[in-house]
């Protein structure tokens, strides 16, 4: 791996949006007041084994009460922009029909926030939380996604676009669809591909669709939508292994951006999945609709990773060989630290074509932080960031428009399946006690924006 030592925020321009990102399902607790609804993530968690330590988001990190105070973080910390996500059941708790004005009024509060303290709002509108009164009726896999979907972006669009400009349709379909829908590891907990086959379609119908309604509602937007991504390489140099690894790179880094583009889902040669999914989508109306031409493409990215042949693996035939096990640097959940691969993919991703722009939407790294006579000494993390950030660097000097930068996450709070065990914050989080303190790695971004 490249080591990079020194940093210049300057070196990307004035113009460069600095930002720090978050997702109300993961920070804004408040379940159930205010007239919310439940969402999927609410009912997953009350599961047996499910999540770690068997913690549920409804207390979280209080966002919802904090905000104010959070944002100031943000604001002290250097950053610009402040990317957060509407929750679904907040702003419609069925999911359609009635719209809850107490959750428009908080949402209105926040931007409104952001506005006072020149804090540019990012919006994402689908973070994983789909309320669970459609999850009952389908969820993803119902072909009414479509409409209801719609009806959400339009409530969003009317409600905030006279001050929000900046936009972010979908997070991670790959993550939601996979995760949530063929493997059970996340909410709603479902598996198989009778799940994962509408789930996909579905998604990628509403990434398109939610940048066309977002375009006709709001003037002078400015539309994204986010992609993970993970360079995939071979365990070894045998035919079954780098056969392996293409499937892979296929579900995980071809299967949702190619459609946006116009390409259709990805062909391949020798991957009966894939034959599978386009079989399936033959019987669905408007595939063509899969397709949107996107201001900017946000890219996700926290590790790479290898894989080898397995036989015994379902559809895929691959299986991830451990950065632990192959000695590699690694962070405390395990995902490889290869910041010449994080490279790699932007280029990767520039080199589609017809792609505008490039935001770095979320990357960061998560550690065993402890508070220790009042500071969170988070080396590693730091170290992390340097490398990203100037792998990034490079990629923007090679002539590839990238826009921003946002870290994943301003706060510690309820990561998914991992619940509060994973901390990805740059502000450390007492769970038991809400109390704030600034990690070295927030301090070290102070300092690098101060210059900017």
């Amino acid at each position: 791996m490249q080591q990079y030592q020194h940093i210049s925020a300057k070196a990307f321009g004035p113009d460069f949006q600095w930002g720090v990102a978050m997702a109300a399902a993961q920070n804004e607790g408040a379940y159930n007041i205010d007239g919310r609804g439940l969402s999927i993530w609410d009912v997953f968690s009350r599961r047996q084994g499910k999540i770690k330590g068997a913690a549920k988001p409804y207390e979280a990190c209080d966002f919802y009460h904090r905000y104010k105070d959070d944002l100031v973080l943000v604001k002290a910390l250097g950053f610009r922009v402040f990317r957060f996500s509407i929750s679904w059941s907040r702003v419609l708790p069925e999911g359609m029909g009635r719209v809850n004005k107490e959750g428009i009024a908080f949402y209105n509060k926040l931007i409104d926030e952001c506005l006072a303290l020149d804090l540019v709002p990012y919006v994402t509108l689908y973070h994983w939380d789909l309320p669970q009164e459609l999850e009952k009726n389908g969820g993803w896999t119902s072909h009414q996604m479509l409409k209801w979907f719609t009806r959400f972006v339009n409530v969003c669009t009317e409600a905030f676009g006279d001050r929000v400009k900046n936009w972010i349709v979908m997070n991670e379909p790959m993550g939601f669809t996979s995760l949530g829908y063929m493997m059970g590891k996340h909410a709603p907990g479902k598996t198989g591909l009778s799940n994962f086959l509408p789930a996909i379609h579905n998604a990628a119908l509403c990434t398109a669709e939610g940048g066309r309604l977002v375009r006709t509602a709001v003037r002078g937007a400015n539309i994204g939508t986010t992609f993970s991504c993970s360079e995939v390489m071979a365990h070894t140099g045998r035919d079954e292994d780098l056969m392996a690894a293409k499937r892979a790179d296929v579900l995980l880094n071809r299967l949702f951006i190619e459609p946006v583009l116009g390409r259709g889902y990805p062909h391949e040669d020798h991957f009966p999945l894939l034959d599978k999914i386009h079989l399936h989508n033959k019987a669905w109306k408007y595939t063509e609709r899969m397709a949107f031409n996107f201001d900017f493409i946000g890219i996700q990215n926290y590790f790479a990773t290898t894989v080898k042949y397995n036989a015994l693996i379902p559809y895929i035939h691959a299986m991830e060989v451990k950065a632990a096990t192959r000695k590699v640097p690694h962070t405390d959940m395990g995902w490889e630290i290869n910041s010449d691969s994080f490279y790699r993919m932007i280029k990767r991703f520039w080199l589609y074509g017809g792609v505008k722009e490039i935001i770095v939407s979320e990357n960061g790294a998560s550690f065993k932080d402890q508070v220790v006579n009042g500071v969170v000494n988070d080396e590693k993390r730091i170290a992390y960031f340097k490398d990203y950030i100037s792998a990034m660097l490079r990629a923007k000097k090679e002539g590839i428009n990238i826009g921003g930068y946002f870290a994943w996450t301003l706060t510690d709070n309820f990561e998914w399946s991992e619940g509060y065990a994973a901390r990805f914050g740059l502000v450390h989080v007492d769970f038991k006690t809400q109390l704030r303190t600034i990690k070295q790695s927030g301090y070290w971004f102070r300092d690098l924006l101060r210059s900017v």
